[in-house]
């Protein structure tokens, strides 16, 4: 029997346990009340401590020089801390000046203004999805990932990148291959790092011929953005040029459709609020609660470059946190209720898209596509209910929906 004292027993980076039941917020909570900071060891890797609290959060993403990313990018099944730079430099594991250079050679493509002139677009692929969807305003039943949050990010994503219609199911496939390679319906190999590497490789592959083309023959997109920034008079490295398409390509799909498949699922969850949100559609603060309640990124690590107390531990140097964001944005101490999901929770200080130098690059884009999304379903969805079970995927990284069944009678737009 375990003592109620005793939280060595605490699994928070468990893969099984996050696709079984979905975020230890239990763990958590315990961690925020009784170990703000606390050691974990890793079994065949390097222990953390984790970090739970919103305030400690932001403390330690706002000194990039005390804590950097680099060299643990985040906590995983196994494997030691250190990730091979030499196969990918992308902006997650650099750190200051080196992140600020990178960033701004695409930065300009994701301001409010430039999301801005992309509506039409998203909206337009949203109304044909759901179009689709819908028939005759029958009802019936549909996968809710595989109908609508998948080929719309991807849509949107490809697009940008300029990847023609055909090939936009490589990227799918790429970004399942790294996002899922510790859940077996991923699986293409027994060693999930030969997996990314193999999917990785594939990628950069792929992205270097398009860069190549882009060089001769550059169009309105990212891929000739990149191909021809420069950064101190210099072109992007090709190592970190095509991590840079990397970064884009997996996390422009995972993200926003795991927290539009989450978004739904909470209002299927707590159908007064769906209801709240037809009546008096106020989309914007919608998202922002659908943003704190998915948290699709899980956690990132920070490693400390200086001994460093905090809540009277004493951490050495080369230690690594990790931060666990969906924890944070249940903090009791900076959200009212907050387990309860409230499509007009106002303030709403979430860390979903991170905080600081690290701040989400296509936060404005994953608005927007959340924005789009729950604006149609308000005003189309007559009736929803889940037809089976969600299948979650097996990460503790990503908070991955592969699979959402509902039965459903939508509007259709004409």
């Amino acid at each position: 029997m375990r003592d109620a004292a005793d939280l060595t027993w605490l699994d928070v980076v468990g893969p099984d346990d996050y696709a079984q039941n979905g975020y230890p917020h239990e763990a958590w909570k315990r961690l925020r009340d009784e170990a703000p900071i606390r050691w974990f060891d890793l079994e065949g890797g390097v222990g953390f401590w984790s970090v739970v609290r919103r305030a400690d959060i932001v403390w330690l993403s706002k000194q990039p020089m005390r804590f950097i990313n680099a060299p643990r990018l985040a906590v995983f099944e196994r494997g030691g801390p250190v990730a091979d730079r030499s196969a990918v430099r992308q902006l997650l594991n650099m750190d200051p000046p080196e992140h600020g250079a990178f960033r701004g050679a695409a930065s300009h493509w994701f301001t409010p203004r430039a999301i801005r002139a992309r509506h039409s677009e998203v909206e337009r692929i949203t109304r044909d999805l759901l179009d689709e969807m819908a028939g005759d305003g029958e009802t019936r039943e549909a996968d809710f990932v595989g109908d609508l949050t998948a080929p719309l990010t991807l849509a949107v994503l490809a697009d940008m990148l300029g990847v023609p219609r055909e090939d936009w199911r490589l990227m799918f496939e790429w970004t399942n291959a790294i996002a899922g390679s510790s859940d077996p319906e991923y699986q293409t190999s027994d060693n999930p790092q030969q997996q990314v590497g193999a999917a990785r490789d594939n990628l950069f592959r792929y992205f270097a011929e398009l860069a190549a083309d882009r060089l001769k023959n550059p169009q309105d997109d990212i891929t000739s953005v990149l191909t021809h920034a420069r950064i101190d008079g210099s072109p992007l490295p090709p190592l970190e040029l095509l991590s840079y398409f990397l970064l884009l390509v997996v996390a422009g799909n995972e993200t926003t459709r795991n927290a539009a498949s989450g978004g739904l699922l909470a209002l299927i969850e707590n159908p007064a609020e769906f209801d709240k949100l037809r009546k008096q559609p106020d989309v914007d603060t919608a998202v922002e609660e659908i943003v704190r309640w998915t948290a699709p990124v899980i956690q990132f690590c920070r490693t400390t470059v200086e001994d460093v107390e905090m809540h009277g531990q004493k951490i050495p140097a080369g230690d690594a946190f990790c931060l666990f964001y969906p924890a944070a944005n249940r903090d009791e101490k900076h959200f009212d209720e907050p387990e309860r999901f409230r499509v007009d929770r106002r303030p709403n200080p979430h860390l979903g898209f991170g905080i600081g130098e690290h701040f989400c690059l296509g936060a404005n884009l994953a608005r927007l596509e959340l924005r789009v999304i729950f604006q149609q379903l308000a005003e189309r969805m007559e009736a929803v209910e889940l037809a089976g079970p969600v299948d979650r995927m097996r990460s503790s990284f990503l908070g991955g929906v592969k699979r959402m069944p509902i039965r459903y009678r939508l509007r259709p737009s004409a």
